[in-house]
């Protein structure tokens, strides 16, 4: 048995003759924050999709939990343990946060129980828990319509968290935030690496620098460099595809 939560091993994903990712290793520890960066075309999305599923390694294998993810569907990954958050918000914007919890942390399959059941003793108690951990005890029962877009961010977060993953996928979380909303994703994620393990692709290196623990950077599909946020930024070949030539960088 392998003492890490995710492994990727010598993964490949090509579409039509193009190699989105190339021979690509990576590893995860349970408990653990990374966060992935790279310039566009880097092969984040990708990297994404081959994890839940939604693309298939054409080379290599992709191991969750000792268990090698190949040929499994996303719906059976995600009920594994694997959550993804999207860059655009996925809420349900005619309930209320407190509607949308409840549902998401519903154990009940038929959608009708979903629906129209009334949560447990247990479940209520799940979701009171969520509103504070997510800032929005005060606001859990107006639409979710009527929230701020980061608002918005931390309640879908919530709602993976609901499902009680193993493993948070979260995307470009705080594209479009304001200083202060950025800074309470950035706390929320960081309370959340306490109980789970989570990647984070973001391109707002301020917020990489508030969450970073330790730093992947891909590079045409493959891992240039990781270490701590100290690390990758003093790092020459980093800094030459992503950050800027490297007199650029000192000069700024």
């Amino acid at each position: 048995m392998s003492d890490k939560i995710l492994q990727i091993e010598n993964l490949t994903v090509s579409f039509d003759g193009f190699k989105a990712i190339k021979n690509l290793n990576f590893s995860l520890d349970p408990g653990e924050l990374r966060v992935v960066i790279g310039p566009n075309g880097a092969g984040k999305t990708t990297f994404l999709d081959t994890i839940t599923g939604k693309t298939q390694p054409t080379i290599g294998r992709v191991i969750f939990k000792d268990r090698d993810l190949r040929g499994l569907k996303e719906h059976q990954i995600a009920r594994m343990g694997i959550g993804r958050k999207f860059q655009t918000p996925r809420v349900y914007l005619n309930l209320t946060p407190r509607e949308g919890l409840e549902l998401s942390c519903n154990r009940r399959k038929n959608i009708i129980g979903a629906v129209f059941g009334k949560p447990t003793t247990a479940e209520r108690r799940t979701v009171s828990g969520l509103l504070d951990t997510i800032g929005l005890t005060n606001k859990a029962d107006i639409q979710a319509a009527l929230l701020s877009h980061g608002e918005k961010q931390r309640l879908e977060i919530g709602m993976l968290v609901a499902q009680s993953p193993d493993l948070l996928l979260v995307d470009e979380p705080v594209a479009g935030l304001t200083d202060e909303e950025t800074e309470k994703v950035g706390d929320l994620l960081m309370a959340l690496a306490e109980s789970h393990s989570i990647i984070v692709i973001e391109h707002d290196m301020e917020f990489v620098r508030q969450i970073a623990r330790q730093v992947t950077v891909l590079h045409e599909g493959t891992v240039l460099c990781e270490g701590t946020m100290d690390e990758v930024q003093t790092d020459p070949h980093v800094i030459e595809v992503y950050l800027g030539h490297q007199d650029e960088a000192e000069a700024a």
